[in-house]
């Protein structure tokens, strides 16, 4: 059955108008009335579950629905891994946010590294951002996942451990850099245990050794995925199968 976010207000025996990008899904996939589909708010905190809708009409350019049954369905990880990755260029960044969603990350920050190819700023950033929360968004629509990864604004790696310093920032999380460092542990040891894990892998080339000494000066503990060297969009992507999947 289709799957559409929904980031509005869900209720059963409520008619809605679907958002725009819904909307223009269903118009997209030829559905008519009569037809069933399932929506998902997509909230990390909200009541999560999906819920049973009929299309009752569709118009030029909205698509009218009524919301049926909920279900509480959770296909989330059994450990939350919060993914602070390098950017990596061209399409390869796409290509992270949509498997790291599909594997069942909690949240996604674009690092930008040293040695990152693309570098953002400004309205570029906020597109980009957009984008990959787009990305993000589709992912679990595909995959069945309620609830969806919230992609962060981009930031230095400097300016992350900033950022955690601040009241209110949640710190209890276990840090883990993807390091090929002399001395590194292997990831099934230096993970243990259940609780939630921020996990920093680098760009291509890596990360600079500036970067790697700041990391290990703030709580993280370096790890290693084995004696290959993979690329910056599949090593995070290797760690979180290893980490999230039942």
């Amino acid at each position: 059955m289709p799957r559409f976010h929904c980031p509005i207000d869900l209720a059963p025996g409520a008619e809605i108008d679907l958002p725009p990008g819904a909307a223009r899904h269903v118009q997209v996939l030829r559905l008519q009335p009569g037809d069933a589909i399932t929506l998902f708010h997509g909230s990390q905190d909200g009541p999560g579950g999906e819920f049973d809708a009929t299309v009752l009409r569709m118009g030029r350019s909205d698509v009218r629905v009524q919301v049926g049954a909920h279900h509480a369905i959770e296909r989330e990880a059994p450990r939350a891994v919060h993914l602070l990755a390098g950017i990596t260029a061209n399409e390869r960044m796409d290509w992270l946010v949509e498997k790291a969603a599909e594997l069942g990350v909690a949240s996604i920050t674009p690092l930008v590294a040293e040695r990152s190819v693309l570098k953002l700023k400004g309205e570029r950033a906020d597109k980009k951002i957009a984008h990959w929360q787009a990305v993000a968004v589709a992912a679990c629509e595909q995959c069945g996942r309620n609830r969806v990864p919230v992609v962060h604004g981009a930031v230095d790696l400097a300016g992350w451990v900033r950022a955690q310093a601040q009241p209110g920032a949640a710190g209890a999380a276990q840090r883990l850099l993807l390091s090929l460092r002399a001395g590194t542990v292997p990831l099934h040891t230096g993970a243990a245990g259940t609780g939630p894990v921020v996990f920093l892998s680098g760009p291509e080339g890596g990360l600079s050794p500036a970067e790697e000494n700041l990391a290990l000066q703030n709580g993280f503990a370096s790890v290693t995925l084995g004696a290959r060297v993979l690329r910056a969009e599949t090593a995070p992507l290797a760690a979180l199968a290893a980490l999230t999947v039942a």
